[in-house]
């Protein structure tokens, strides 16, 4: 195997090889460098702040409706699904702590062709993502304002999606480190917020405190609707694996990556299971079901009153703010990885001098975000995203399988998967499994991406030689 990138694409530009030297203190590289201001809480904060969106406050209802309090268990097989990934994920990141996560491990394990797709996937899937969130963001921020008697109409939700979109990307522009300082300050108060109603909420549904309720059958309508429910609850996951695009920017990533990535999985499948068992115990699912989106502030107004209502707002609100934040960060520094292997223009790329930040890759990421909030109509853009990230995820495990087999001499992680080959295999199989449970839309949507990226890469950067380098 190789151990440099090579080929050309048609702007005659190649990987870059840099001459990279990490530090404890920033990732050197020939055109500037990243500076390592990320640790373990940052890394955290990315990974939880990324996952408790729109999933913890929208999906409940929805959930509830279709496969009863058995959701509660669509939300564990989705954890577990996460899980598997987020350990051979974690061997590569601390095989490669650099910028460009998912991507970048997938290129070098299976080659330019299948990195290009996810890498290129990965990019738009990361922009509607974040674009749903931000819309998100504009309905609670609405819905804040009439909690608290400012009727304003939701005729103000697009132009605060916007302003606050475009301000998540102008911060992190000026340095990852005010975006982390902000993301974990919202989600050290989302999870405050979170813990407070969940506490009341439990000690509700075990009989504690308040009125008992009526048990019902845990899965009134079967196995096989607990299964496409952890599909379309997924989405809830996306962010685990965001934390590896950022470990070049992450202090001792050897240690830090995988206690990141898997912990912020373990806490939010922890917080998604409990708030369906206790949403499931005040209303019943079928109650649930017809509140819809929304069933997460009734819940709220149900244990604590108009507070409960007024405080499961404002954690909708700080949910869809870190999300988005964190997303911003994320989709721009998979461009930059894309950018410096000749995959997209190399101008991509570029590191802003000032700030230590790829503010082009940052403005391909923010542009995208902000004319695809502006539509309004991102849920079914954010099911493909769920689509194109399980796709990721599946060749993440396969490209971890691959590497093993045909070790590079610079394969040394930090840290190895236990149990290999069995969690590997198992991520990826679960991984394409949970695709098959989609709706036959995002699938063919998904697919059309796939090709799209796939014609980009034979177009633009066919010549282009991954396989085996760093």
């Amino acid at each position: 195997m190789s151990e440099e990138p090579g080929g050309r694409n048609i702007e005659g530009e190649g990987p870059i090889v840099e001459t990279v030297v990490e530090t404890d203190e920033a990732t050197h590289t020939d055109e500037g460098e990243l500076e390592r201001t990320l640790g373990l809480s940052g890394g955290l904060a990315i990974g939880i702040g990324t996952m408790i969106g729109a999933g913890i406050f929208v999906f409940p209802g929805i959930a509830a409706g279709r496969a009863g309090p058995a959701a509660a268990a669509s939300f564990a097989i989705g954890a577990v699904v996460a899980l598997l990934v987020a350990l051979p994920a974690s061997e590569l990141a601390t095989a490669m702590p650099k910028s460009g996560g998912g991507y970048y491990f997938i290129s070098r394990g299976l080659g330019a062709f299948a990195g290009a797709v996810v890498g290129l996937s990965l990019w738009f899937g990361l922009v509607f993502a974040t674009a749903f969130y931000l819309v998100g963001f504009g309905y609670y921020a609405v819905d804040a304002l009439a909690e608290i008697g400012v009727a304003v109409g939701t005729g103000l939700v697009i132009p605060l999606a916007l302003a606050f979109g475009a301000g998540f990307t102008v911060l992190n522009v000026t340095g990852t480190e005010n975006a982390a300082k902000l993301q974990n300050g919202i989600v050290a108060l989302l999870l405050s917020i979170l813990v407070v109603f969940l506490s009341v909420g439990t000690l509700d549904a075990v009989g504690i405190v308040g009125e008992p309720t009526a048990p019902e059958a845990f899965a009134p309508f079967g196995t096989f609707p607990v299964l496409t429910t952890a599909a379309l609850v997924f989405t809830s996951y996306l962010g685990f694996a965001q934390i590896a695009t950022v470990a070049g920017e992450m202090k001792d990533p050897g240690r830090n990556l995988p206690l990141a990535m898997v912990g912020s999985v373990i806490v939010v499948g922890v917080l998604y299971v409990v708030t369906v068992f206790v949403a499931t115990s005040a209303f019943g699912s079928e109650q649930l079901a017809t509140l819809g989106e929304t069933a997460m502030v009734e819940v709220g107004r149900h244990f604590l009153g108009p507070a409960g209502a007024l405080a499961i707002v404002l954690g909708g609100l700080l949910a869809t703010m870190s999300s988005a934040n964190a997303s911003i960060l994320s989709t721009s520094r998979a461009i930059y990885a894309v950018s410096k292997d000749a995959i997209l223009p190399r101008w991509a790329s570029r590191i802003n001098l000032k700030y230590g930040t790829p503010h082009v890759a940052l403005g391909l990421a923010g542009g995208p975000i902000l004319v695809l909030t502006a539509t309004g109509r991102v849920e079914v853009l954010a099911e493909v995203a769920s689509f194109l990230h399980l796709l990721m995820y599946g060749l993440i495990c396969v490209a971890l399988i691959a590497l093993r087999r045909n070790e590079p001499e610079w394969y040394d992680p930090a840290f190895r998967v236990p149990g290999y080959p069995v969690v590997p295999v198992l991520g990826a199989l679960a991984s394409f499994a949970l695709i098959g449970f989609m709706q036959p839309a995002s699938q063919l949507i998904g697919l059309a991406v796939m090709a799209g990226t796939a014609g980009w890469y034979l177009y633009f950067a066919r010549d282009v030689t991954l396989k085996g380098a760093l």
